[in-house]
């Protein structure tokens, strides 16, 4: 049987950190990726160029085909590039690293697990001793509203309940880097709101670098500092765009007329 979303009340909002913007996170350089379907070579990715300073929310919107989830995936390590490079805070990336943090559009939770079992699950995959990392599963829980679900199983969750648990599970090894490939794409429209505000809210609080991939543009405009915009076939940086709309960010953003303005930019550009 599914829970609905517990009701919790939001402090008030913090005046906004200062933004750590003075080195880059990520470095994409030239970046080219081709597949070989039968004879015929297929261009997922064409030069693409970009930096992504560190505290920086960077959000990659396109059209489907236009390589956003394939860009994102070398830089987490779990495909190879064809050519360029990919560094993080200075270093090549050559495969899965404790300091990438990776959320996709499905939570891909173990049902057999409780919630905070699955939280503690990226600790066991790198070896580590999951004990120590308990006190903190539990803290992230209490930190995105389900610390009363810790030892319940995913089954008892709603959808968007389940994407929380995959959120603390991408936390929990404390990753300078966040990579999330439209997390929020499969719910309906009130909660796939609900799960921003909440993002913006964690992102406020821990000050993470997140590249963020979505189709939706509206979604890209609240949480982005910077969207980098794709054209497909073959995939490639189109521009880059600045959001100047102020933080922290809210519902009240949601019906600013700048907002709409900013908004009708970004799906110009996209065309």
């Amino acid at each position: 049987m599914s829970l609905v979303e517990p009701i919790r009340h939001s402090p008030p909002a913090e005046p906004p950190l200062p933004l750590a913007r003075t080195r880059p996170a990520i470095q994409i350089s030239a970046l080219h990726k081709q597949y070989l379907l039968g004879k015929e070579p297929l261009i997922a990715l064409q030069n693409v160029s970009i930096t992504i300073n560190e505290g920086e929310f960077f959000t990659l919107v396109g059209a489907s085909g236009c390589g956003k989830s394939t860009l994102l995936n070398i830089v987490a390590g779990l495909e190879p590039k064809t050519g360029g490079s990919v560094l993080l805070s200075g270093k090549e990336v050559t495969g899965p690293s404790r300091d990438i943090g990776m959320m996709f559009q499905a939570p891909v939770l173990l049902p057999w697990r409780t919630n905070l079992d699955n939280v503690l699950l990226p600790a066991e995959v790198f070896g580590l001793d999951k004990r120590q990392f308990q006190d903190e599963a539990l803290s992230l829980l209490e930190l995105v509203g389900l610390g009363a679900f810790a030892r319940r199983y995913p089954f008892e969750l709603s959808g968007g309940m389940q994407q929380r648990v995959a959120i603390c599970r991408m936390l929990l090894c404390d990753p300078a880097v966040l990579l999330m490939d439209e997390p929020f794409s499969a719910l309906d429209e009130m909660t796939r709101e609900f799960l921003n505000m909440e993002l913006l809210r964690v992102w406020q609080e821990r000050r993470k670098t997140v590249v963020f991939v979505t189709h939706n543009i509206g979604e890209a405009v609240l949480l982005s500092d910077r969207i980098g915009v794709m054209a497909p076939q073959p995939g490639r940086l189109r521009e880059i765009v600045t959001i100047d709309l102020p933080r922290p960010r809210d519902k009240q953003t949601l019906v600013d007329a700048h907002y709409f303005r900013v908004t009708a930019h970004v799906r110009r550009i996209l065309g």
